[in-house]
């Protein structure tokens, strides 16, 4: 009888990771840069992740790939857990998680269905610390030319950028989701975008990237300012009072002045004649004194007298000591008035100098934090069970919790399963993308067993962590916690734990 012959492999394979179906040549990656033809068996580049718990509080991320300091001991006197780092996904829709790994913790079978999400409603919430002025409210923020998202509401202190999105994503040209695609992605795996602020003529040059300081115009930030004028009069007056007739605290939002201001009266600071240029709201309190900026207190101003009118004959003298600082304590100038009431600048005072020192003191450093925002639609919820809808009852009731790489997620209320997480609490590298375009990100939702076989779970598919640590082997990324820890196994998570149910 003769023997068939061998069946010859294919030279390209066809990827079903994703919709994009490439046809990848032996030795080549696909356009993701995930998968690869590797002897033409479809491999997945990126090794699976996996956290491993310790005793200590703090244990740095080791070096991707490099297995450096682990002893292969994979419970490291605690337990692993799976992320969905380097898992895969579950692209055509159909297949059950890449991962579904159940272990014993604190005498209760639990369960985490790990996969890496295509997410084409996604993006980030970026927050820059930062006084400076780097656009006004819906400015567009553009990367290459292209606009991949807006300048939205201030915050306290920080300048709040929303980037991405499906309409960036999809929406717009071919070209806009390619560059929105690939800033969002390097801003997940915290690498530095360039991007800049506003439309045409009045453009603000920003570099962020999650961790770092902010660059604006070439310049990186500091501070983070201490508070609004008023609010840094409120907290120093008893440094000032005695030692000069009056303050004035640039902001770009609420200008504070010492005299007028309620802590000044109650410490009898004396009326100064001082007038703001600008509209008065409360006493010591005033909006718009100058336009926004660059200078002092992310005003546009560089000589802070500009704001200031002629003061009053009736209220003041000459010789009046006059401080006037920024929010951040970083510019700072000393006046007295001469015969004709006009400010004549001095060198500063030691004693004020260490009230300006003391505001910087109390700023904290200026840093960009990155949120990645995304929701997990009805194919991803069908890896999980069989019936999507009742993981997302089981997530709002708070029986499955919900984490990104090991990190916590925040889940918003409402419909769906909408979460956030900040990438600085995920293993470095977890964000991977398709051509299509849409960010490819980790998800995990742990629960009981028993709940999980409630819900409709794949059980099936079910293995035993140690198993699945066999199956990765060395392919597999070991590392330790990160700087902010966090287990989503513990029992803190769960209201049947609050309850004293098993």
């Amino acid at each position: 009888m003769t023997a068939r012959p061998k069946r010859q492999k294919p030279d390209k394979i066809r990827c079903d990771a994703c919709p994009v179906m490439c046809y990848i040549a032996e030795g080549r990656a696909g356009a993701c840069d995930r998968y690869a033809n590797r002897g033409g068996e479809l491999v997945r580049l990126d090794p699976l992740t996996i956290i491993e718990t310790t005793d200590q509080a703090l244990v740095p991320f080791l070096d991707a790939g490099s297995g450096a300091g682990w002893d292969g001991d994979i419970m490291r006197a605690g337990r692993p857990f799976v992320t969905a780092v380097g898992a895969g996904t579950t692209y055509p829709d159909y297949k059950p998680a890449p991962f579904i790994v159940s272990q014993e913790v604190e005498g209760v079978d639990m369960v985490t269905v790990v996969t890496e999400g295509i997410f084409s409603y996604c993006g980030v919430k970026v927050k820059i610390d930062t006084d400076r002025h780097i656009g006004a409210e819906c400015d567009p923020v553009l990367v290459e030319g292209e606009p991949i998202g807006h300048v939205t509401t201030s915050e306290y202190g920080s300048r709040m950028l929303s980037l991405g999105g499906v309409e960036h994503l999809t929406g717009g040209s071919k070209k806009e989701g390619r560059v929105t695609c690939d800033a969002l992605m390097r801003l997940c795996n915290r690498e530095p975008v360039e991007m800049t602020v506003g439309p045409p003529g009045r453009q603000t040059a920003l570099v962020v990237e999650a961790g770092r300081p902010p660059v604006i115009d070439g310049e990186a930030e500091r501070l983070m300012r201490v508070g609004c004028g008023s609010a840094a009069i409120g907290m120093f007056a008893r440094q000032w009072a005695g030692a000069v007739d009056e303050v004035v605290v640039v902001d770009d939002h609420i200008t504070g002045v010492l005299s007028e201001h309620e802590a000044g009266r109650q410490l009898g600071v004396a009326p100064t004649g001082i007038r703001i240029r600008g509209r008065k709201s409360t006493p010591g309190r005033y909006f718009q004194v100058a336009s926004p900026g660059s200078g002092w207190g992310g005003t546009d101003i560089a000589d802070p007298l500009t704001i200031l009118a002629p003061f009053d004959p009736r209220l003041a003298w000459p010789g009046l000591r006059l401080l006037m600082v920024s929010t951040t304590g970083e510019q700072l100038a000393y006046f007295e008035l001469d015969a004709a009431l006009t400010p004549q600048p001095l060198a500063v005072p030691e004693a004020l100098r260490r009230s300006a020192a003391l505001i910087a003191e109390n700023c904290e450093p200026s840093t960009c934090s990155v949120l990645f925002m995304g929701g997990a639609g009805g194919s991803l919820r069908a890896g999980v069970t069989s019936n999507p809808v009742r993981l997302t009852r089981s997530v709002k009731e708070a029986l499955t919790h919900v984490s990104c790489g090991g990190a916590p997620a925040y889940v918003w209320p409402g419909g769906g399963i909408t979460f956030m997480v900040d990438v600085e609490d995920m293993p470095a590298g977890s964000f991977g993308y398709v051509p299509t375009p849409a960010l490819v990100a980790p998800i995990e939702f742990t629960l009981r067993l028993s709940d999980y076989a409630a819900l409709g779970g794949h059980m099936d598919r079910v293995r035993p962590v140690t198993e699945i640590a066999a199956m990765a082997g060395g392919a597999a990324r070991r590392i330790g916690q990160g700087p902010r820890p966090h287990d989503p196994m513990a029992s803190r998570h769960f209201p049947w734990a609050k309850r004293g149910q098993r």
